[in-house]
């Protein structure tokens, strides 16, 4: 299997970005799964400009199918004192197929300091926990999992601890990224069983400016409050091991079914 840090090394410089290939094992169905391309456009947003301060928000629209030979482009879209807004575009044969704002941002003096709400109750794996892998979606070969099994979840909710099997060479913030969209959507748990769905939006804001856990292991959650008419609407979280949140996100998903 290819792993996200050879894909990484072996982009060639493009202008304004790189060329690459997405290979098979990143697969979901006939496009790219979403967090690899948003891991691709985050790299070259990173790579085009010098000196950026922290990556704090993302915003991604899924447009369209990525397979196969890929042009990953950036160009800045305002420098300011504090912050820098960086769009990434994605595209293959088939056109393009994903564009994406980040936001670059220092921490700023504030007298505010508020956290609310809790880690969910689901001890951090141990030091030497075996995740499993999903072996009939082909990007999931590259991931492990260990899912919450009981009745304390919603009817519209997921709970897994994830990790990227293959960390070597790949910048922790981008590797967050790919591990970020790991969880199937919510909505499809009301739906009995496996049907067509497709992300259409995603945004991802990062609560510290380096995030970190132990052994790799993230713990994301998803659950949908909003589920009619062909399209939902899901809340999700990160925490690391430690049980310190690292990202709230929200995502618009299509339903086929």
């Amino acid at each position: 299997m290819t792993s996200l840090g050879q894909i990484l090394a072996a982009l060639e410089p493009a202008d304004g970005g790189f060329r690459g290939v997405i290979p098979d094992n990143w697969l979901q169905g006939r496009t790219a799964y979403g967090g690899l391309s948003s891991a691709l456009a985050l790299h070259a947003a990173m790579a085009s400009d010098t000196d950026l301060p922290p990556l704090r928000s993302a915003q991604v629209a899924f447009i369209g199918p990525l397979s196969g030979a890929v042009t990953i482009t950036a160009q800045r879209l305002r420098r300011g004192r504090n912050a820098a807004f960086i769009q990434a575009d994605v595209t293959s044969n088939a056109g393009l197929g994903l564009r994406a704002t980040f936001v670059f941002m220092r921490d700023q003096e504030s007298r505010v300091d508020h956290a609310a709400g809790v880690m969910p109750d689901f001890a951090a794996p141990a030091a030497d926990a075996q995740g499993y892998s999903h072996s009939v979606v082909a990007f999931a070969q590259n991931f492990e999992f260990l899912d919450r099994r009981d009745g304390t979840l919603g009817a519209a909710e997921w709970l897994r601890w994830v990790r990227l099997k293959d960390r070597d060479g790949v910048d922790p913030v981008v590797a967050l990224m790919a591990v970020a969209d790991c969880l199937p959507p919510a909505a499809l748990k009301l739906m009995g069983g496996p049907a067509p769905v497709s992300s259409l939006t995603w945004q991802i804001n990062l609560l510290t400016p380096a995030p970190t856990t132990t052994d790799g292991w993230w713990l994301l959650r998803a659950d949908s409050s909003y589920a009619r008419a062909g399209s939902s609407a899901q809340d999700m979280a990160i925490w690391n091991t430690d049980g310190m949140p690292i990202a709230q996100q929200v995502q618009s998903v299509a339903l086929f079914g």
